[in-house]
């Protein structure tokens, strides 16, 4: 039996390790299978075998360049924003679980608390476009907060039927309720969740808040070095994140053969599946224009996700 605070220390490395590997790994994945998609190798000579280092090199290279405040910024608000943007995923790795007893921080009511910090990390993007005094910052910052505001609702409405379908708000509860069945009595809002969170991670094709082609690169147009970098870092901790919280919520988590030892691996390759999917559509989609972007979530998702409320409903009704 470990001392307390010896527990709290092995497990705040544990989350941090995985926080600054998995991003890395996802990152990695992406250029490979973007380069494939398109007929390239992708990165070759880092680190040599198929370039597994280009991201540390990637890393390197940030650290060295110059970190640059606009003359005209609010100072302080600009270089806090890359931590506000990152630090709530952080949080979030914390409380999902890989299994029942490999968590960081086991939560009574998990899903609200990895729901409530993920929406703190675009007031990151909100205080990095307000405090650039530059228009086009400014213009992807309100892009981004259009888009959480429409986005967010259909988002928790899908995560709230699982919750009910479970009849907990844990996490752990969740996925100990899961049953191969709600592949397809959740479906609708397994759909509606994943496309809220591409919306949520501003990733294409809802990358209008930083759509180069029409305002630069939004709210981190003015960003340089380490902090730029930290921006990156958290819009693949987010799809790392997201893509456990679906194979939890969606996906059985750690349900799978031998899953009293392996249940954790289980999970994990999961959520593996889930970013590649997320990658995917990252190239074989199209950027949406702003208005295609608010009817497709007020016009479909959002009845959607009620639909599916009012489905749990009745299954659970009927079932009790």
């Amino acid at each position: 039996m470990l001392p307390t605070w010896l527990e709290v220390v092995l497990r705040a490395v544990a989350v941090l390790l995985a926080f600054l590997v998995l991003p890395l790994l996802v990152g990695q994945t992406e250029h490979k299978v973007m380069a494939h998609m398109q007929g390239r190798l992708g990165p070759m000579y880092a680190g040599g075998f198929h370039g597994w280092a280009q991201l540390v090199a990637d890393g390197v290279k940030f650290v060295q360049k110059e970190d640059i405040t606009p003359a005209r910024a609010d100072r302080w608000v600009f270089r806090l924003a890359p931590a506000v943007a990152l630090v709530p995923y952080l949080v979030a790795l914390a409380a999902i679980p890989l299994s029942p007893s490999v968590v960081g921080a086991p939560v009574d009511a998990g899903v609200v608390l990895v729901l409530a910090v993920i929406g703190v990390g675009v007031i990151g993007t909100l205080m990095a476009g307000w405090a650039s005094a530059n228009k086009y910052s400014l213009l992807g910052a309100m892009r981004a907060a259009a888009q959480l505001v429409s986005y967010e609702l259909p988002l928790v409405l899908a995560v709230a039927s699982v919750a009910l379908a479970a009849g907990t708000l844990s996490l752990v509860g969740i996925a100990e309720a899961w049953s191969p069945w709600w592949l397809l009595w959740q479906l609708p809002g397994a759909v509606v969740f994943l496309v809220a969170a591409l919306a949520e991670l501003q990733r294409p094709p809802f990358d209008m808040p930083l759509a180069d082609s029409e305002i630069v690169f939004g709210a981190v147009t003015e960003y340089t070095g380490l902090r730029f970098a930290f921006f990156l870092l958290a819009e693949y901790a987010g799809i790392v994140v997201f893509s456990l919280l679906f194979a939890v919520l969606y996906l059985g988590g750690w349900a799978g053969p031998l899953e009293s030892w392996l249940g954790w691996l289980w999970t994990l390759l999961k959520g593996f599946v889930v970013a590649v999917v997320v990658i995917w559509l990252r190239v074989s989609w199209p950027r949406l224009r702003e208005d295609q972007l608010q009817r497709l979530a007020w016009v479909w998702l959002v009845p959607i996700a009620l639909f599916q409320l009012a489905l749990t409903a009745v299954g659970v009704v009927m079932t009790s």
